[in-house]
Order: C-alpha cells, then structure tokens, then sequence
C-alpha cells in the first residue's frame, strides 16, 4: 500500500482504539466491552483465531507451547501460556476443578497474565501500527498536498478534510480546545500547554465546510488571550486577513512535514 493508505490506516486503528478504550467500564459497572470494534482491531494483526470451550481466542503463535493469547470478553486479558491453561483457567470443568493445583491458578491468575483492558487495546493497537511502513518522502507529501488542493476546488469537503487529517498526524496537530472552536469548521493545529495552565494552540488550519474555505493561521494563540481569540474568529468569517488561504495552505503544510522529516 502507498504512504497515503497505510496513514489512513493508521488513523483508523487509533480511531477504533480509542471507541474500545471508551467502552471500557469501570470495575463493576454494567458496561461491555465493544467486542465489534475489538474483533476489528484483532483482524489487522497476526494473531489467528479460535474458538476454545466458550471463548473466543485470539493467538500470536497456534504452533508455540506458550504464547500469547487475548481473550475477547469484558476484561480484554492478554495472558502468555498455552491454550489449554487459558481454558482451564476462564471455564473450568469440574474435572479440572477437582484438583488443587488447578484450583490455585484458577483464582489467581497474575503469573501468565501480561495486561488487561484499556493496556491490552493499546499493545493490540501497537502491533497494528507496528505492521505498516509510514516512511515517507517528499513525492508522498505532494501527493497528499494535490488531493487536498484538487478537493478544495471541487468543493469536496470530505476530500479537503481527510488531507487535512493526514497531514495533522504527521505534524502531531491536534482538534482545538473549547476556546477555539467555531461551529461548522474543522480546526487543527499545534497543541502544547504553559506551566499555569494556559493552552497554547497554533499554527492552525481553519476549514469552513459550509463556505469551502481554508484559512491557515501561523501564530501561537494561548487560552487566555480573548483579543487573538477574536481575531482567529474573525479571520474564519472573513472579516481579518489569514497567513495563507485556499492551496496556499496545504503548501505550507507540505512545506512544515518536509522541514520536519529533515530534523527527525
């Protein structure tokens, strides 16, 4: 698959990794897991599925003695031991349960298991993004640049705006916090944070999805600057001059991926 792809990929696999994280309940809570997206994010790895007992079990290696095997229900436990031990362990029969041996490792288990929950969505969330190559050059960038350009003339606002989101997870871009959002647009841009709290946020793009209008604004704008707040506001209804609008923008963000894949 071309950068482009694998990137789209890899903003999916966060994306869904995120949805199963926030189905996570806390402990006694009536809330399940979404087993859905999980299965999802389980396929895009190597791990081979089997159905043991009443489990479903996801599998690195079915050839190895041990390995590590994710159980797919609410607690998301990823143990590293043999296939029979997972089943012995989570559906005893009563054969099992006879002997004490058995007895000890089924009311505790910590000595095979390796993580749980919201840690095994972000290990299984790794390994997905670990399987796709996102190097990249500049032709890769320009690509992503000319979509986005060739969008914005054909007033294709999902196309503008899946380059914009390719180009914020390059250059770590972030959605903005409550200060700097405006309705009917969607905004990114740098996001770090002062010692007092204040939130700085910028250089940011601004797309309006009702007007097809893309406005870059370069500077750094803190949380608890109301005058620049406003002037960003203006500046996406077109009352204040932008850094740059229209293509203009997807050259600077082109420009900003290039300058930092030479540092890096």
């Amino acid at each position: 698959m071309s950068f482009k792809e694998n990137l789209l990929q890899k903003i999916n696999i966060d994306k869904m990794a995120k949805q199963v994280i926030a189905s996570i309940g806390p402990p006694d809570s009536d809330r399940r897991v979404d087993k859905k997206i999980m299965r999802g994010l389980l396929e895009k790895t190597s791990y081979t599925y089997r159905r043991k007992r009443d489990l479903d079990l996801f599998i690195e290696d079915v050839d190895a003695k041990k390995t590590r095997i994710l159980v797919l229900d609410n607690d998301l436990a990823i143990y590293h031991t043999s296939v029979y031990d997972v089943a012995m362990r989570k559906t005893p029969t009563v054969k099992e349960m006879m002997n004490p041996f058995n007895v000890i490792k089924i009311l505790k288990d910590t000595d095979v298991v390796i993580s749980k929950k919201e840690e095994s969505v972000r290990i299984i969330q790794k390994e997905c993004i670990d399987r796709l190559d996102l190097s990249y050059d500049e032709s890769d960038l320009d690509e992503i640049a000319k979509d986005g350009a060739a969008s914005l003339e054909r007033e294709y606002a999902e196309g503008v705006m899946e380059s914009i989101d390719l180009f914020a997870e390059i250059l770590g871009y972030r959605t903005p916090p409550k200060a700097f959002r405006i309705s009917h647009h969607k905004i990114v841009g740098a996001l770090s944070q002062k010692e007092s709290g204040e939130v700085l946020f910028g250089p940011m793009v601004l797309y309006s999805m009702i007007h097809n209008s893309l406005k870059l604004i370069e500077q750094q704008t803190g949380s608890f600057d109301r005058e620049k707040i406003e002037f960003i506001q203006k500046v996406a209804a077109g009352k204040e001059q932008a850094s740059s609008e229209g293509p203009l923008v997807f050259h600077y963000l082109k420009k900003t991926a290039l300058l930092q894949s030479r540092v890096l």
